[in-house]
């Protein structure tokens, strides 16, 4: 068991090597309009199951949280467990999300994590029981290990500005060249001394950034490294804004699928808390060989 996992939850998963572009996803967040329309998208990439990567809380804020975990089901992709899926599999109090206590958000979180709780059936619990709490897979002879926040801290912000030394820290202990992580909610691509940290942002929250858009990215061999893209993604969030209103979901997030922002940044550093309503253009990033700084 991963050190902090509760009892029967499982360490990790070995997915092995991989000489194609792998599909990353993050957050679906109950939102099966967002969730629907990732999947679609991986699809017409030409990205089987085994090559489709998802980050965890599959289920959180909106509307559709047993379909949004069918539809994740139904498509075989590999997924690891979030500090939601711990939360709501395990039967915890709360979500597990690390708000600052007295925050919007953690205020708002009681109510969708209840009606979560209450629309989830068994073999949805136990699904997310047995998800892994790390993936480990090999990407042009890259050792990267795929975690949710942190690889002990389940419930951990990792975001674009946090310190290299932190992140490198976090590499060492995964015996990793590179990670890929999620909850953040926001994406980014750094490299720590010729390592990588990737977040693929959330499909179903926007990025904070004043757009509705969601986020996805692919991951390419190419010549001696791998190729580090961020991909938008345009999903019918009227509807999913509608049906969270119609569940009587917290407003503010429903406004947050219409607008892109966030009703509480708390959580952010202040580097992130700069960016919002700057609607988001990742560059690119070409990740050479280990203990060489690429170009951005």
């Amino acid at each position: 068991m991963t050190p902090g996992g509760p009892p029967g939850a499982a360490a990790e998963r070995d997915l092995g090597a991989f000489s194609e572009p792998i599909f990353v996803f993050g957050g679906p967040c109950s939102n099966l309009e967002a969730t629907t329309a990732v999947l679609a998208e991986a699809r017409r990439r030409g990205f089987p199951p085994a090559r489709t990567l998802c980050t965890g809380d599959v289920v959180a804020y909106c509307a559709d949280a047993q379909a949004t975990v069918d539809a994740v089901r139904a498509a075989g992709v590999h997924v690891v467990m979030g500090n939601c899926e711990e939360s709501l599999g395990f039967d915890k109090a709360d979500c597990g999300c690390g708000f600052p206590q007295g925050s919007t958000c953690d205020r708002l979180a009681g109510q969708w994590f209840a009606y979560a709780r209450a629309t989830l059936d068994d073999g949805a619990r136990a699904w997310m029981r047995a998800l892994p709490r790390r993936l480990r897979l090999t990407l042009n002879a890259r050792r990267l290990a795929v975690i949710h926040g942190g690889g002990d801290d389940i419930a951990r912000y990792v975001f674009a500005s946090t310190a290299a030394q932190d992140k490198a820290a976090e590499l060492d202990r995964l015996d990793a060249d590179g990670v890929i992580g999620g909850h953040a909610g926001l994406p980014f691509t750094d490299l720590v001394d010729g390592r990588l940290w990737h977040n693929a942002g959330s499909v179903g929250l926007p990025a904070n950034d004043g757009t509705p858009r969601a986020w996805f990215s692919v991951l390419a061999p190419l010549g001696d490294g791998i190729a580090v893209t961020h991909h938008p993604l345009d999903y019918d969030h009227a509807r999913a804004a509608a049906k969270m209103r119609a569940a009587g979901l917290p407003a503010a997030y429903a406004q947050t699928l219409e607008d892109g922002l966030w009703p509480d940044m708390r959580v952010l550093p202040e580097p992130e808390r700069r960016l919002r309503a700057h609607p988001l253009t990742p560059a690119a990033v070409h990740w050479s060989a280990p203990g060489r700084r690429a170009a951005r």
